[in-house]
C-alpha cells in the first residue's frame, strides 16, 4: 500500500492490498477500496461508496457527493463501483437518492473520459464507454458495452441498450434499443451501430439478423404495435433479436426512440456496409 503524505484517510475507510493514493487525496470514514485501485491526486471519495479491485481514479475524480437533487435530505445512500475501470481527470459519480435506487451502479471494465458525470441513481452497465464532457442525468440506465459520444447529454430515466452508439453532442430524450445508432443534435434513430458491432465480434449473420429486425421494427407500414408482434412471431426465438423485445417489455410504456422517417434499408446498402467490413 502506498499513500502520500498529504492524503487523508478517515478512520473506518477499509482499503485493499496495493492500493496508491496519490497526494491530497481524501478517502472519506464509509468508502471501501479493492485491491489495487489507484488514486490520483485531488480525488474525494466520500459517502457510502465501494470501488472494485483494480480501478484507477485520475487527479480530480469526485466520487460519492450527494445527488443533485432537492428530494435528498441526508439519507445514506451508495455508490458502488465494479473492478477494472478508469476515470479520467474530474469525473463525477453522485451517490443514489432514497426515492429512487438508493444507489448509483458503476459495472466492470468502463472507461470515462475527462468531464463525464453520472448522476444519481443511474445504473451503468459493464464495458461502457463515456467520452469526454457525457452527462448521465438522474436514473439513467445504460446497458453493457453502449458507447457515448462527447459532450452528448442523456435526459433523466432514459434507458439504453446494450450495444448502442450515441454520437457526441447529442440529447437523448427516449429510450433507444439495444445495436441501434444515434445521431443528431436532438437525438434521432439512424440505423444499427454497425461498426460496433463488428469490432465486438458479431459475425455477418448476426448483423444479417440484426437488420432484419431494425427493418420490421421500423417500417414505415402499419402500427409500431403490430410491427412489434410481427418480430415477435418471426425472429422472437433469436437470442439477439429477444434482447430488443425483451428491452421494450420491461420498458413498458416508456417513449422509444424512432427515425426521424426513413424509406427502409435498401438491401443493396446493407450488402454494401457488410461487404465494406462493418
Amino acid at each position: 500500500m502506498t499513500i502520500h503524505p498529504t492524503a487523508i484517510v478517515a478512520s473506518g475507510a477499509r482499503l485493499g492490498e496495493g492500493v496508491a493514493l496519490g497526494p491530497h487525496a481524501v478517502v472519506d470514514a464509509d468508502v471501501t477500496l479493492g485491491d489495487g485501485v489507484v488514486v490520483g491526486a485531488n480525488v474525494v471519495i466520500t459517502g457510502h461508496t465501494t470501488i472494485g479491485e483494480g480501478t484507477r481514479l485520475f487527479p480530480g475524480v469526485v466520487i460519492g457527493e450527494p445527488p443533485q437533487d432537492l428530494s435528498y435530505k441526508g439519507e445514506p445512500t451508495e455508490v458502488v463501483i465494479g473492478a477494472r475501470n478508469v476515470l479520467r481527470e474530474h469525473v463525477t459519480v453522485h451517490a443514489g437518492t432514497a426515492r429512487g435506487r438508493g444507489r448509483t451502479v458503476v459495472g466492470d471494465d468502463c472507461f470515462f473520459m475527462a468531464g463525464a458525470h453520472i448522476g444519481h441513481d443511474c445504473i451503468v452497465g459493464n464495458g461502457v464507454i463515456l467520452s469526454n464532457n457525457v452527462l448521465l442525468a438522474g436514473h439513467a440506465h445504460l446497458g453493457d458495452f453502449v458507447l457515448i459520444g462527447g459532450g452528448a447529454a442523456i435526459v433523466q430515466r432514459v434507458r439504453i441498450g446494450a450495444y448502442a452508439f450515441i454520437s457526441g453532442l447529442s440529447g437523448v430524450t427516449k429510450d433507444v434499443i439495444p445495436y441501434a445508432y444515434v445521431i443528431g443534435h436532438r437525438g434521432r434513430l439512424d440505423s444499427l451501430n454497425l461498426v460496433g458491432l463488428k469490432r465486438r465480434g458479431f459475425n455477418r449473420e448476426a448483423i444479417r439478423t440484426l437488420l432484419a429486425a431494425y427493418e420490421i421494427l421500423f417500417a414505415e407500414e402499419g402500427l409500431f404495435r403490430e410491427r412489434l408482434d410481427r418480430l415477435t412471431n418471426e425472429m422472437g426465438s433469436d437470442p439477439l433479436v429477444r434482447r430488443i423485445l425483451d428491452f421494450i417489455a420491461e420498458g413498458k410504456n416508456r417513449p422509444l426512440l424512432h427515425p426521424l422517417s426513413r424509406a427502409g434499408l435498401d438491401p443493396s446498402t446493407e450488402t454494401d456496409l457488410l461487404e465494406a467490413g462493418v
